[in-house]
């Protein structure tokens, strides 16, 4: 009986629910919810024509600072490796020499240019000794591997993708290098060796992602890097982000172009530039394709992959910046009647005043409001006109729900069977309701080389599909990090999958049903560190999308336990700081200010992020969090807390409550679709007490 009364009550929670979605979420447009710029508007608001330093500069910044490191008194110094190695860090290309099959090559965002000869078991760093470790791409030349073309400047254009400094070229397996032009390209996308000849090489070279210049396209040199030459040019806006070629004509190649910008306040990720291109001589000239591609502003970022084994079938991944129609649906995955920040944007105070208590109250708790706003108290000053929806909607702007709930068309896939001349999108509606295409981030996509079915996008989570591109589903696994960045197929044995990712590498020999991670290279990308007191001391850092990691300081790579080091803390790990008396204290945060004091020994957590209050008589402004957002623990007091959004605020309780001791620090310019405008530097005077510097991203 208590079964059926069980199945009965939940029935009715599920009838409530329906009765609630249609009596009060079909209302109109209540809050001030302004309509997103248009793409032309974004250009000509946020994005006027600025230059970036010029490349004889850069070079000469760092020679400088070589000769700075050789005059220091700190030179003698020798630092070890101490880890972590278990979480890898972001991956932009894989490779492997066709005359070794246990050898692998990898490239990373930020960690250089590494190789295994023996599957994984041991690597070798091939690139750590020249002038940056940003890499974009890189092509073998040959099937031992020795000669070998680098593209530097990762193209993947986020935040934390930096700018290279050209071309370099090794023929001794990366024992010696040397720079071979296109200094001013900043970010490179793909490189392409001719098969049939090693001094033949293309480049997709993106360009300046915050300033215009002219050096980006495509560009190819005949002579092995001594000279080149633009062959594919749009605009000083425009790049070319991916590059295939057909392997029975190595002289038909494809290209795609991409216009993108970055400010502080706005990122303009599409573009008309955006487009896809075609050469039959060798990249001599260029022709744009057209015949059922997008075209126009909403345009992003494009990757090709033809099937080796039907060269004539050309895929195309494109990320559309489209917004998606009103009359689609959202919120897929949250239960009918239930309170989101998209439902709530419909309704007026009548509507939100019919709401159930226990909904509002999971609203109000999962939307982090404070925690004096009561259900029924609330309800009554929404109906009342004393807070409004529009308050409500305002309080929660946040930029990292805004990051994940993008309306946009976002991912597709097209497909020509016909060399380029005619594409249509491979599948009906969405690829997949769970898919994030901050398309700007992946981009990629590739073809099995035995099987032109058989097709693999990267992006949150990697997509496969064996029809064509017309279904897809998602493949993992435990252990496998979901921010899905390069893959390579084994062309004698397809079964053989490595793929790159924001956590490092994983192997699969089954298609992808299981996978083996390669977790032996110490490349994560840390933001911030800090030491605790404990004997020996342990080290505490952010890494970019692998959280907040904690490991010890007497740590050996290759010979201690790699779980020594243990994530604390998810997300892309940002600041941290540890209680000087008690080293089991740890603050940590991730992107967006999102912070928490946490005890690593009892588990137990609290959040410390400061919030602006919403009550009747006191609404304040929503706060600006950089996505490195930071804080400090006084260093007279470990009571003492400050944080810094574009407020600074002060905790005399580790934490627990906040005052502002300051008005907007910014000068609050009006904003884009990036944060920007708030405090990025604090620090306390060690001998007076009170006196606080705070430094802000906007001068």
């Amino acid at each position: 009986m208590d079964m059926f009364r069980e199945v009965a009550l939940r029935i009715k929670r599920l009838l409530s629910f329906a009765i609630l979605g249609m009596a009060v979420f079909g209302a109109p447009l209540a809050a001030d919810d302004k309509p997103p710029l248009t793409k032309e508007e974004e250009r000509a608001k946020f994005h006027p024509r600025r230059l970036g330093m010029d490349p004889a500069a850069r070079a000469g910044a760092y020679q400088r600072r070589v000769e700075m490191e050789k005059a220091s008194l700190l030179s003698a110094i020798r630092f070890r490796s101490v880890g972590p190695e278990i979480q890898g860090g972001r991956v932009v290309e894989i490779a492997a020499p066709s005359n070794h099959p246990d050898a692998l090559v990898v490239a990373f965002a930020s960690g250089g240019l590494w190789r295994t000869d023996d599957r994984g078991g041991k690597w070798t760093p091939l690139f750590d000794e020249q002038p940056t470790l940003t890499l974009g791409a890189f092509a073998l030349a040959d099937a031992e591997g020795r000669t070998i073309y680098v593209g530097t400047g990762e193209s993947n254009s986020s935040r934390t993708s930096y700018a290279g400094m050209g071309m370099y070229k090794t023929e001794d397996g990366g024992k010696t290098w040397r720079a071979i032009g296109l200094a001013d390209t900043h970010h490179i996308g793909k490189i392409l060796v001719d098969p049939r000849d090693p001094l033949t090489v293309y480049v997709a070279a993106a360009g300046h992602l915050y300033t215009e210049n002219s050096e980006r396209g495509v560009f190819v040199t005949r002579d092995g890097g001594k000279t080149w030459s633009k062959t594919l040019y749009v605009d000083d806006r425009t790049g070319a982000i991916d590059l295939v070629e057909d392997p029975g004509s190595p002289d038909t190649l494809y290209a795609a172009t991409w216009e993108r910008a970055r400010s502080a306040a706005n990122f303009l990720e599409s573009g008309p530039g955006s487009g896809i291109w075609k050469s039959t001589d060798a990249g001599k000239t260029w022709k744009r394709l057209t015949g059922g591609l997008p075209s126009g502003a909403t345009v992003g970022r494009i990757g090709l992959s033809i099937a080796a084994s039907r060269p004539r079938t050309v895929y195309a991944v494109l990320d559309n910046q489209a917004r998606r129609p009103a009359s689609e649906t959202f919120d897929e995955e949250t239960p009918p009647g239930d309170l989101t920040p998209r439902r709530l944007k419909t309704l007026d105070g009548e509507g939100f005043a019919r709401l159930d208590d226990a909904v509002v109250a999971r609203f109000l708790r999962r939307n982090d409001f404070p925690k004096s706003l009561k259900p029924a108290r609330l309800k009554k000053d929404v109906k009342a006109g004393r807070i409004t929806v529009a308050d409500l909607v305002a309080y929660m702007h946040d930029a990292n729900r805004e990051l994940f709930e993008n309306e946009v068309v976002a991912t597709e896939v097209y497909r020509s069977d016909d060399g380029g001349a005619t594409w249509k999108r491979t599948h009906e509606g969405r690829i997949d309701k769970v898919f994030h295409s901050y398309g700007y981030y992946f981009g990629r996509i590739a073809v099995d080389p035995a099987d032109p079915e058989r097709v693999y996008i990267q992006g949150v989570p990697m997509l496969a599909s064996t029809d064509g591109g017309k279904t897809w589903k998602g493949i993992g696994g435990r252990g496998v990090h979901g921010d899905y960045h390069a893959i390579y197929i084994d062309p004698k044995f397809p079964r053989r999958l490595a793929i790159g990712n924001d956590g490092g590498i994983n192997v699969s020999y089954d298609y992808g049903e299981t996978w083996t991670k390669l977790n032996n290279l110490p490349v994560g990308q840390f933001t911030i560190l800090a030491v605790d007191s404990a004997e020996p001391y342990n080290i505490v850092g952010g890494l970019q999308d692998n959280g907040v990691m904690r490991g010890p300081s007497t740590y050996r790579p290759g010979k201690s336990d790699p779980a020594a080091w243990k994530s604390i803390y998810g997300g892309d790990g940002s600041c941290v700081a540890v209680d000087p008396k008690d080293p089991n204290t740890v603050y940590a945060a991730l992107q967006f200010g999102i912070a928490a004091r946490l005890n690593v020994k009892t588990g137990e957590r609290a959040s410390v992020r400061p919030r602006p209050e919403l009550s009747a008589k006191k609404k304040e402004k929503p706060l600006r969090y950089n996505w490195i957002t930071p804080f400090l623990l006084s260093p007279h007091s470990r009571e003492i807390l400050y944080y810094g959004a574009n407020r600074l605020y002060r905790s005399f309780d580790r934490g627990d409550t906040w005052t502002a001791i300051s008005g907007d620090l910014t000068s609050n310019p009006e904003q884009g679709d990036v944060p920007f405008g708030t405090i990025t530097t604090i620090s306390e005077s060690p001998k007076t007490f009170g006196v606080i510097y705070a430094g802000t991203d906007d001068g």
